[in-house]
């Protein structure tokens, strides 16, 4: 229950707020400036437990950005010489990530990836960087094209590093995004490849054909409920095609390419348009019409070429010599 969100009954008001019915914890003050409005002895409530300043059991109908047995990036607020740094997680009270677990230096606006932990000894809740404690080993049960949870956490040459599923590791490729991610942000993925080492890599589309297949129907559904017209094309943004379609604009491309060699759609810069085709069968290009070949034409009978005019010269008589 401490560090998770919990629904708990009402037991009494006091002056502090509500006591709530933690069950083997004992009662759980939930303080007054948490208090829903219109609640009554009896009624349950959504909150989440922790230990507070003073070290002790409180609730709070605050949200937390991350609960313990989970990964999150969180920003440093403070760094404190003596015990660590602090995170927010969303709470009044910022989360201690203890030297003990950093995984290098750390200053005040910086972007963490950590793991939320319960001390089993203080009941404190605490952040770790030393991620690799907290994924899973051994066999791995993935396999390519399955979509997965993926959690940004830090920029690599080749992409981004990612936790999968909360559980693993995985490498998100650059030239497999149409546009940049940020760090501690969340997004759905596929497997692309299953390493030998248990780790995955990644992409934001599923691959080849299973991939163009759905993405050209949600395409067409997207013209039918646009009038048949749409304002996207090759040329359009990155960015807008995943905002709009979900996917990477190479993957939208091909998608479109499919589209037209099944003469389902037409180019109307800028844009596309669709057409009246109710034969079409994702999958199936489209016959080719057969196209007559025209009548050979006659050739021209040959013109006559001019006979050359010879002019003659001055005619010479002679008289006869007897």
């Amino acid at each position: 229950m401490i560090g998770r969100r919990s629904t708990l009954p009402i037991v009494r008001a006091a002056a502090p707020g509500l006591y709530l019915n933690g069950g083997e914890l004992g009662e759980i003050l939930l303080p007054g400036r948490y208090i829903p409005r219109n609640v009554g002895p009896g009624d349950r409530l959504d909150v989440f437990v922790y230990l507070d300043s003073e070290d002790r059991l409180v609730a709070t109908t605050e949200i937390p950005k991350v609960m313990v047995g989970e990964f999150a990036c969180l920003r440093v607020v403070s760094v404190n010489p003596r015990v660590g740094a602090f995170l927010d997680w969303g709470l009044s009270k910022d989360l201690l990530l203890p030297f003990r677990e950093h995984e290098g230096p750390l200053r005040p606006g910086q972007l963490v990836p950590v793991h939320v932990i319960l001390d089993e000894t203080s009941k404190r809740i605490v952040a770790s960087a030393r991620l690799e404690r907290f994924l899973r080993g051994g066999e791995n049960t993935y396999r390519e094209r399955q979509p997965v949870d993926l959690l940004i956490m830090s920029r690599t040459p080749p992409g981004y590093n990612v936790i999968v599923n909360s559980e693993r590791l995985g490498l998100l490729y650059r030239d497999q995004l149409g546009t940049p991610l940020e760090i501690g942000q969340r997004v759905q993925g596929f497997v692309r490849t299953v390493r030998p080492n248990g780790k995955l890599d990644l992409s934001l589309d599923p691959a080849g054909y299973k991939r163009v297949l759905p993405l050209r129907e949600q395409i067409v559904g997207a013209l039918e409920q646009g009038g048949g017209q749409l304002p996207f094309d090759d040329d359009s943004s990155p960015e807008a095609i995943r905002q709009k379609f979900g996917c990477s604009k190479k993957a939208f491309k091909q998608a479109l390419g499919a589209l037209y060699k099944s003469r389902r759609i037409r180019f109307e810069p800028p844009g596309i348009q669709l057409l009246d085709n109710r034969t079409f069968n994702p999958g199936t290009p489209a016959k080719p019409e057969l196209v007559s070949k025209p009548e050979p034409k006659p050739e021209p009978e040959p013109v006559p070429k001019p006979v050359p005019v010879v002019k003659a010269g001055p005619v010479v008589i002679r008289k006869a010599v007897r």
